[in-house]
């Protein structure tokens, strides 16, 4: 769940077959909720169990997205109550309350309004990745955020990916939750229609992507906030026995995305094999062969591995070190793919146990160092 802007699904509309007994509420542009404390504004995405909208706090003056949801309580407010300073770079739960409609009784839950994702920061960069003197002070944030969530509370992050990473805007969102100069919407336009398909939405939508654009080049680095897409899975409480260092291969993989703008294994299946094998593959001649007794081990190591710990359908790999391959693909000057593969290779260990914790990630020398193999931009980040 997501209180971004750019939240929700990568389709535009979540359907109407959702909106039914026990699935969505349907809502309205200006339609109040907690006894007319919260008007919503816009909508800012959807994901399986819920929508996601931009609501205006008419007690606070302040923006809020509110989020229908079922699950989330429970694990934001161990956040929130954790972190009273607000300096651990997670999202806060404001509130939550029920609201009753026609398909039954809804939860929803109120978190501080954040801007738009990694990803979109990505997307603004055409997919070069960012100067690396950003991704260093981005990592610093999530590994400050990572640490707390898993040291502090047991929680792991099942889907910590860019599109889950969000900025936080240094603009007060009272004046405004997307930098729009627009004011609130304090009930509901006539004309409209339910989940934000209404005229003033559209061009509300439109004043808030052109201002985005301009925004990209305006942000600085200050506090890092972790956020959830509409999509994605909630955080969950780690169960006894799970060591939380499986985990951070996903901050290793993320970590690449905003350097480089690709994602570090785009498998295909092909001839004779799945697009899991030739993942598999793919993760071998980037990070070396897989020890015998993690590919043996599995309960799927039958379908992918022989006996010796080769993968059955795919016998020829071509080798590329890390280093070597941010050099020749992404031209990372030697020393700066040197550095970086350093930091990344302890993140991707096949041998979770071999991988370091969040807090040790936090002492890596690549986090303290000074050099970027872009072109310097004037990018002032804000996680």
């Amino acid at each position: 769940m997501s209180c971004s802007s750019s939240s929700g699904s990568e389709e535009d509309n979540e359907g109407l077959e959702s909106y039914r007994k026990g699935g969505y509420y349907a809502v309205w542009i200006g339609d109040p909720f907690a006894a007319g404390r919260y008007i919503a504004q816009m909508k800012l995405g959807w994901g399986q169990f819920s929508t996601v909208w931009l609501a205006y706090d008419t007690h606070s003056s302040l923006f809020s997205p509110y989020i229908s949801a079922l699950h989330e309580i429970e694990v934001l407010l161990s956040i929130t109550n954790g972190d009273p300073s607000n300096s651990k770079c997670v999202v806060r739960l404001t509130d939550h309350f029920k609201h009753s409609g026609p398909n039954g009784q809804h939860l929803c839950i109120v978190l501080e309004f954040l801007g738009d994702s990694l990803l979109r920061l990505v997307r603004f960069r055409r997919y070069k990745g960012l100067e690396l003197n950003k991704v260093r002070e981005i990592c610093k944030f999530i590994l400050i955020a990572l640490d707390y969530l898993h040291r502090e509370l047991g929680i792991i992050h099942t889907d910590l990916k860019p599109e889950n990473i969000l900025l936080f805007s240094t603009i007060n969102p009272a004046k405004d939750p997307i930098r729009s100069g627009l004011m609130p919407i304090l009930k509901r336009p006539k004309g409209g229609t339910p989940n934000g398909g209404s005229t003033m939405t559209i061009i509300v939508q439109k004043k808030l992507k052109r201002r985005a654009r301009s925004a990209v080049a305006n942000i600085s680095v200050g506090r890092g906030s972790m956020g959830r897409e509409a999509e994605a899975t909630k955080p969950e409480k780690s169960m006894d026995g799970i060591d939380l260092r499986c985990k951070v291969v996903d901050f290793g993989n993320a970590s690449f995305e905003l350097a480089t703008g690709d994602m570090m294994f785009a498998p295909q299946s092909g001839k004779g094999y799945s697009e899991d094998e030739h993942h598999l593959a793919l993760m071998m001649e980037l990070l070396g062969k897989m020890p015998k007794k993690i590919a043996i081990g599995g309960a799927l190591s039958k379908e992918y591995f022989d006996r010796h710990g080769d993968l059955k359908r795919i016998r020829r790999l071509k080798l590329r070190p890390l280093d070597r391959f941010l050099v020749d693909k992404y031209k990372f000057s030697e020393n700066d793919a040197r550095e970086f593969a350093g930091f990344l290779y302890p993140l991707l260990d096949f041998a979770p146990e071999k991988r370091p914790t969040a807090q040790q990630c936090l002492q890596h020398p690549w986090l303290n160092l000074n050099t970027s193999h872009h072109k310097e931009m004037n990018l002032q980040s804000n996680v």
